[in-house]
């Protein structure tokens, strides 16, 4: 393994995201690249992704942790703060970044976004439309999308 050349931040954080995982969330970082973590997290119940599985990837840049990670959905989602390549609008991957915050924090973050989908700081302005004009439609389309490409299996 080559995580002689990491800063120790990243080495305890991704310790203690394998002693310590947050529930529902795995991030393991690949053999290849430590700076490069393979995230699933489980869709929060009572949201339309319950019962998801949602594959993710975050990657730490070099000025971590002065400059926030880099995280995609690889999973398809219907939501109005991710867009169909996945990058998500979320204020701590953004200008609200500290270098305080952790990859744990990112993630749970993340996960909290999937119970509560904000159409007023949209990244899909047609769901965010959606949403907004429709919410129970745009709950049905969620949930179907979840079965269709986060069931698991």
């Amino acid at each position: 393994m080559a995580n002689s050349s990491l800063p120790r931040r990243i080495i305890k954080e991704t310790q203690r995201l394998l002693s310590e995982p947050a529930p529902g969330i795995s991030a393991s970082a690949s053999e290849e690249n430590m700076r490069y973590f393979n995230v699933m997290i489980l869709g929060p119940t009572q949201s339309p992704y319950e019962g998801g599985v949602f594959k993710l990837e975050l990657f730490l840049p070099e000025e971590y942790p002065m400059a926030a990670p880099k995280v995609r959905f690889l999973t398809k989602i219907y939501h109005p703060n991710i867009d169909k390549l996945g990058r998500i609008c979320l204020d701590i991957l953004k200008d609200k970044w500290s270098p305080a915050l952790q990859i744990r924090t990112v993630l749970l973050s993340i996960q909290a976004l999937l119970s509560a989908p904000n159409p007023d700081d949209p990244l899909s302005e047609n769901i965010a439309k959606h949403w907004k004009t429709n919410e129970a439609e745009a709950v049905e389309t969620a949930k179907e999308w979840t079965r269709l490409y986060a069931s698991g299996t």
